[in-house]
């Protein structure tokens, strides 16, 4: 067979295919509801809105994960959201005033009725007759209604890591590292008072980073009752824990320095937002709170000009306490 043969023959077979012959009118249903011109402009709206709609969940996931970390408003979260979810209603609506044939029938509803449910299964059936792309229109609500359930999802990443905890394992501390304020000064020894809190910071670090804050105090060497292996964490009674607590990530902002110790507790570092409480005679072990673990412990040093140094690295991973947190050790 020649090419022109092949080529006239499936020009045919596609238009039969697309265009079959009609069978005869004694087979096909009385249609209830009439017939609807196709509507494309409709469905193409319809296409637009959905389309939209995705490029907006999309938004939100990409706004959530890249921005928000760094101080992002949470009003550009909430646009891209509202925007997405007023698209889709936006499409349900066209799909309804333009696309789907409506029938108003005044009747009474029948105690039986199996054959009006198959009218209204046929009804259902005969209202899209205007919708030429139902695949696409389908396919563009699945897209859109699966994106906006990612996007809905998203937000459970702050829930903490589940696989790569590595960011958590690196701090700025090791060996050497002096400690510093807020406006960057080294801290000395000697400005240590007897029992007052100070925040600290690594030097030359980022402020921002997760293990580089520390509460300093200072308390009597005589009362301290450290873990095994940290006698030496604390010269002339300074000491030097992590700020962020373990149990949800807050900072231990709060010192509690009772005025009359006879009948109050015990000196104690305070987490105000859950109210978790540590011990810092001890190691900063917990004696309240949700806190599953103690605070961990920076050991210290004091050089030759009385600035506070690093002596090594923390006790424990910085963080909150998920079960990967606990595990693994802490690298500088």
């Amino acid at each position: 067979m020649k090419l022109w043969q092949w080529l006239f023959a499936f020009i045919v077979g596609r238009v039969l295919r697309r265009h079959p012959p009609p069978e005869s009118s004694a087979q096909e249903p009385t249609r209830i509801v009439p017939a609807g011109t196709p509507e494309r402009s409709a469905e193409n709206l319809v296409l637009v809105l959905l389309g939209l709609a995705v490029v907006f969940a999309l938004g939100f996931i990409v706004v959530y994960a890249e921005f928000s970390p760094k101080g992002m408003s949470n009003s550009l979260l909430g646009i891209c959201l509202g925007l997405s979810l007023l698209c889709i209603g936006g499409a349900l609506a066209v799909v309804a005033k333009r696309l789907v044939v409506t029938e108003e029938l005044e009747d009474d509803y029948p105690s039986a009725h199996p054959e009006q449910q198959e009218e209204v299964a046929q009804i259902v059936h005969e209202s899209g007759s205007r919708i030429t792309r139902k695949r696409l229109l389908v396919g563009a609500g699945a897209a859109a209604g699966g994106t906006l359930g990612l996007a809905a999802l998203t937000p459970a990443l702050s829930l903490g890591p589940v696989w790569d905890t590595t960011p958590l394992d690196l701090t700025p501390w090791r060996h050497g590292v002096r400690l510093v304020d807020d406006q960057g000064r080294p801290l000395r020894a000697d400005e240590i008072l007897h029992q007052s809190y100070y925040t600290a910071f690594a030097e030359g670090a980022d402020k921002e980073l997760l293990a580089s804050s520390l509460v300093v105090i200072r308390l009597d060497p005589d009362k301290l009752h450290l873990p095994e292996g940290r006698s030496d964490w604390a010269p002339e009674g300074i000491m030097a824990y992590s700020k962020i607590c373990p149990h949800a990530g807050c900072a231990v902002a709060l010192y509690r320095n009772p005025k009359f110790p006879a009948v109050q507790p015990s000196p104690a570092l305070v987490c105000p937002c859950h109210y978790s409480t540590f011990d810092p005679f001890t190691g900063g072990t917990v004696t309240y709170g949700p806190a599953g673990r103690a605070l961990p412990q920076l050991p210290l040093m004091i050089d030759s000009d009385r600035h506070l140094r690093a002596a090594g690295n923390f006790s424990a991973r910085v963080g909150p306490s998920w079960l990967n947190v606990r595990e693994r050790p802490t690298n500088a």
